[in-house]
């Protein structure tokens, strides 16, 4: 009896489970399928189906070229991340545990703004300040900002946007390792600061660095409203302006974007995944 009766809970938990992740699959597989069908013509009375749609993906322009700056801004934008969030979140560990509250509002305050105010202030203030420092030293800066090969102001713009995430993540993986000892342990050895930081802190965060990444990287290419505003042409701009002309091609690509999206975070969690020791026999 005792063991029936340990039993119905155990199938009513995996009953739960299969019908929860069911509902989620058709929740999340339905509107994909139905993207999937209408690229390739089911449906159509007008068009043979074919995957037309997605050979014209590799021939198609603007494509490379809005892609290729997506992916270089999303690296400036990492790179900037782990430069402003590291060194702050180790300081506050190592040095100033007070201002951890202080950081903690800073990087999550960009949560209150939504990315078309943002996209606005950022605006006006480059407007404000095309007018006022126009013939002036300042102004090659300012045009230097909104170079269209590397607008450096959207790489702040997403450093801003990534800030909550990046942080979260971040902190996650500090409060998973006891970074005061390590530090100590390596410095007790006469590590330098350098190696301490490259050879024994980051590695026993290489988890949390690549999930800060790959949310960088999957917000950087999905970001529309900022840059629409200020008349850069990243994927997700581009791939909304050719949706009037080319709506099968523009929805092809999306499709191709978020399974890439999912790859990245399949080999993400696998690169990131430590291999436990295996016990000899």
């Amino acid at each position: 009896m005792a063991l029936l009766t340990a039993s119905r809970p155990h199938r009513g938990s995996r009953l739960g489970r299969t019908v929860s992740l069911s509902v989620a699959g058709v929740y999340f597989l339905v509107p994909l399928l139905c993207a999937l069908a209408f690229t390739v013509g089911i449906g159509d009375a007008r068009q043979t189906p074919s995957l037309g749609a997605y050979a014209a993906i590799f021939t198609t322009d603007g494509l490379a070229q809005s892609l290729g700056l997506s992916l270089v801004l999303a690296g400036a934008t990492i790179v900037l991340v782990f430069g402003l969030l590291l060194p702050a979140l180790l300081t506050v560990r190592l040095a100033a545990p007070r201002a951890k509250a202080v950081v903690a509002v800073v990087c999550m305050l960009p949560l209150v703004v939504p990315a078309v105010a943002l996209g606005a202030g950022i605006t006006t203030v480059l407007r404000w300040a095309t007018d006022w420092l126009y013939d002036s030293p300042g102004f090659p800066l300012l045009a230097a900002l909104q170079e269209p090969g590397f607008p450096v102001i959207l790489v702040l713009a997403y450093t801003l946007m990534a800030l909550p995430l990046a942080y979260t993540t971040l902190e996650a993986g500090l409060n998973a390792i006891d970074v005061k000892v390590l530090v100590e342990a390596a410095r007790s050895c006469r590590a330098s600061w350098f190696r301490t930081l490259f050879l024994v802190v980051l590695p026993n965060l290489r988890e949390a660095l690549l999930n800060t990444a790959f949310l960088t990287i999957a917000l950087v290419i999905g970001e529309y409203a900022v840059s629409a505003l200020l008349g850069f042409q990243p994927f997700a701009v581009w791939t909304v302006a050719i949706s009037g002309s080319h709506a099968q091609l523009s929805v092809a690509v999306s499709l191709a974007g978020l399974i890439g999206t999912w790859l990245i975070l399949l080999a993400v969690a696998k690169s990131g995944r430590s291999k436990a020791p295996k016990e000899k026999p």
